[in-house]
């Protein structure tokens, strides 16, 4: 009977959990953008509104999106970008507010998450890619200012930590160039 209680369910490891590493700290600075932005949480589709580290082996299927089993990031990719960008704008502007605020603001600036995964082109070679669709809204008109889409990829090391790694640092490119893009289109 002993040997029994041998039988049960094997104890599993505890998934290892990644974010985007520490925030960059922006020197303070005369903003670069003369205007309030209000910055709704970035929106994701349900592949990407979750913990799951995405990744596809564009080899074998390249419609078919996976996860990896015993590793998570601290929080959607969505909610992770979420609070990047808006550090980052609040760096750069004359401020930043959300909907709970109530506060006036110039602009909206409304980010769809689009991509957010790791390809792999062999077992041995893969790619991080961090995707956004920004809309930049005018508060005054409600009238669509500017759109674009805004990409980066970086190598990664074939592995979740790898894909981690270089998902944060394509997030940070792709964070800069939304940046510089805002400024040339806020004009005040």
């Amino acid at each position: 009977m002993l040997g029994a209680c041998a039988l049960g369910p094997e104890k599993r490891d505890a998934p290892t959990v990644f974010d985007l590493g520490p925030q960059r700290v922006q020197a303070a600075a005369k903003p670069v953008i003369n205007a309030t932005l209000l910055i709704p949480p970035v929106a994701a589709s349900p592949w990407l509104d979750n913990a799951n580290i995405q990744y596809r082996m564009m080899y074998q299927d390249a419609s078919r999106p996976d996860a990896y089993a015993q590793n998570r990031w601290a929080m959607s990719p969505a909610l992770m970008l979420t609070e990047r960008v808006r550090a980052r704008f609040a760096a750069a502007s004359r401020g930043v507010v959300t909907a709970q605020d109530g506060a006036r603001a110039d602009y909206t600036l409304r980010i769809d998450l689009e991509d957010f995964s790791q390809q792999f082109e062999s077992a041995k070679a893969s790619k991080a890619t961090a995707r956004l669709r920004v809309s930049l809204i005018d508060q005054n008109t409600r009238a669509l200012h500017a759109q674009r889409t805004f990409g980066a990829e970086r190598p990664a090391a074939p592995n979740a930590p790898g894909a981690a790694q270089a998902l944060a640092a394509a997030s940070d490119a792709v964070i800069e160039e939304l940046v510089a893009w805002a400024v040339q289109n806020i004009k005040k």
